[in-house]
């Protein structure tokens, strides 16, 4: 009897063992892999100062040309404003260029304030595009963009 209720007590910590060391194999913390996902969405993100540029990419149009999707937000207690955008070096129309503190500016979708179009980019879908936000005063955001189709959630930007 004894030695059948060792041999429970010794599985029971061995089960108990593994459980610790299976569940703690690197993955909690301060630097666990899954707290520093950045981009959970197919557009990229970026900083200058105090602006950030999030959910950034654009969509193929049918005659060639593609539209920004994206928001900026200007966290600086000073104003600035975009000075141009270019995607693969050519300039994008823009309808707004202020960026008021913690007033975003949104290309494209259904709470959009302004938008950007770049006319015979000619991107095909899926692949990435050199894409420059300059600024008045802070230094230019520099990313490699997704072109995604349009179609799906993307289906009425442009329209």
């Amino acid at each position: 009897m004894l030695k059948k209720n060792l041999k429970s007590a010794a599985s029971a910590l061995f089960g108990a063992l593994l459980v610790v060391v299976l569940t703690g194999c690197g993955a909690s913390g301060l630097d666990a892999p899954t707290r520093n996902v950045k981009q959970v969405t197919d557009g990229v993100e970026a900083t200058s100062g105090g602006i950030k540029a999030v959910n950034v990419l654009l969509v193929t149009q049918g005659d060639g040309s593609a539209v920004l999707v994206g928001t900026l937000i200007n966290s600086d207690e000073v104003i600035d404003s975009i000075t141009g955008i270019t995607a693969n070096g050519i300039a994008g129309e823009i309808s707004a260029i202020t960026l008021a503190t913690d007033l975003p500016v949104i290309f494209a979708g259904d709470s959009a304030n302004s938008t950007a179009r770049f006319q015979g980019l000619n991107a095909k879908a899926s692949n990435r595009v050199n894409l420059e936000i300059s600024f008045a005063s802070a230094a230019p955001i520099k990313v490699s963009a997704l072109v995604r189709a349009k179609a799906e959630i993307y289906a009425n930007v442009g329209d």
